[in-house]
């Protein structure tokens, strides 16, 4: 943990669960934290006690609704005018939506908009301050559900034929893909100094998901279950791990389980799927990757 002292790292998602667990155990180990979070006064509230609870009082604070293609924008731009360099972004923010869809303001499914658009946008737009770091690191928090759930339309990435788990199974197999993509842009380009790299934390016993309504069947079942599941500070092991360790050095475009590199979904693993997913967002979003930009 030596190696985080002065490293700015962003966590999104951070007011809670494993990105809190991070955050905290980051801060003991003297990292510079901005941490995401939705609700400004929950944010700040977080930040303190992050302070209060590491002695770290290098903590900044970051809000907004990352549900929003906007505000992600937005929040890309205000972090680059505040943080010329990021050494490690971690895109933690996730949900699992209710049984029936729902869209975003700006027509977006919902599910799509924050596990995987966002991501994109923050991984793409944080190019600029992530190449000036001389060991930078993008962290994406992925899900065995990629695995178990996902059934994609390549043709039809938006989710048009939605069901909660499905959704969120395939915005957590396309999160890799892109991973991987964008991992291998890099090296095609000559950058060798950003490892690009996905994990599964396990399930753990936090809030997410518990909010959603999935149906009663489902419902209860998640309930039983979370008594066996980890707690934050285990499921953030492995984040933490990609984060900070030395034995990862050069290693990218990779997916993680407890601290061990894993198969990704073999049906689906593949370049095409990758480059489908890649030009799909960036024609979605109107962004692109350019080393123009870098």
């Amino acid at each position: 943990m030596e190696l985080m002292k002065s490293k700015i790292i962003l966590i999104t998602g951070a007011t809670g669960g494993i990105g809190k667990a991070a955050a905290i155990e980051l801060a003991k180990g003297g990292a510079h934290l901005i941490i995401h979070g939705r609700d400004e006064e929950k944010t700040k509230h977080v930040q303190q006690e992050i302070i209060r609870v590491t002695g770290n009082t290098q903590v900044d604070i970051v809000t907004a609704d990352l549900f929003l293609a906007a505000d992600t924008k937005a929040m890309v731009a205000e972090i680059k005018s505040r943080f010329p360099v990021v050494d490690i972004l971690i895109n933690n923010a996730g949900v699992m939506m209710n049984k029936n869809r729902e869209n975003t303001s700006e027509g977006t499914e919902k599910t799509i908009a924050l596990n995987l658009i966002a991501p994109f946008l923050l991984m793409t737009g944080l190019l600029p301050c992530l190449i000036k770091s001389d060991k930078g690191r993008i962290i994406n928090v992925s899900s065995s559900a990629h695995r178990q759930n996902a059934e994609p339309n390549f043709n039809n990435i938006s989710e048009d034929d939605y069901s909660p788990m499905k959704a969120y199974g395939n915005a957590k197999l396309y999160l890799i893909l892109i991973s991987q993509r964008l991992s291998a842009l890099l090296k095609e380009n000559g950058v060798d100094s950003i490892t690009v790299n996905s994990m599964h934390p396990g399930a753990v016993a936090t809030n997410f998901s518990t909010q959603s309504d999935l149906g009663w069947l489902f419902n209860f079942l998640g309930k039983i279950a979370r008594r066996f599941f980890r707690t934050p500070e285990q499921g953030a092991d492995t984040l933490v791990y990609l984060a900070t360790s030395s034995d990862i050095k050069g290693v990218t475009g990779k997916y993680f389980i407890d601290r061990k590199t894993a198969e990704v979904n073999p049906k689906y693993d593949n370049v095409a799927n990758e480059k489908v997913v890649w030009n799909w967002l960036e024609e979605y979003t109107g962004s692109a990757f350019s080393m123009d930009n870098l």
